[in-house]
């Protein structure tokens, strides 16, 4: 049976977002992700292990190789979570905007 995690929690995790953003510009084995850090491979391993089982990656085997690429759609989910508040973000950017710019005139 495949255990099915929370995406929430598997990108609150400040490595897992680092694989996330490797894995954007190109499809990696584990030892190419793991390269990439400091943390021993098991780790590493483990963190893609929660990234599968959250369907934020997928994998693929080529020959003896598994190759791991993110899943846009399931990044899509969560850019469609976040909306409303990027909404609120732009808002209030945009009225500290105005008021710098009021600051600056007078």
């Amino acid at each position: 049976m495949k255990t099915r995690r929370d995406v929430y929690q598997a990108i609150a995790d400040p490595t897992r977002r680092a694989i996330l953003a490797l894995l954007i510009t190109q499809n990696m084995t584990a030892g190419d992700i793991a390269s990439n850090f400091d943390s021993a491979r098991p780790t590493i391993s483990k963190h893609i292990k929660i990234l599968q089982e959250s369907e934020l990656i997928d994998s693929e085997q080529k020959g003896r190789e598994i190759h791991y690429k993110i899943k846009i759609e399931k990044m899509k989910e969560i850019d469609k979570w976040l909306e409303p508040f990027r909404k609120i973000w732009e808002g209030r950017f945009e009225g500290l905007d105005n008021l710098l710019d009021k600051l600056k005139n007078e």
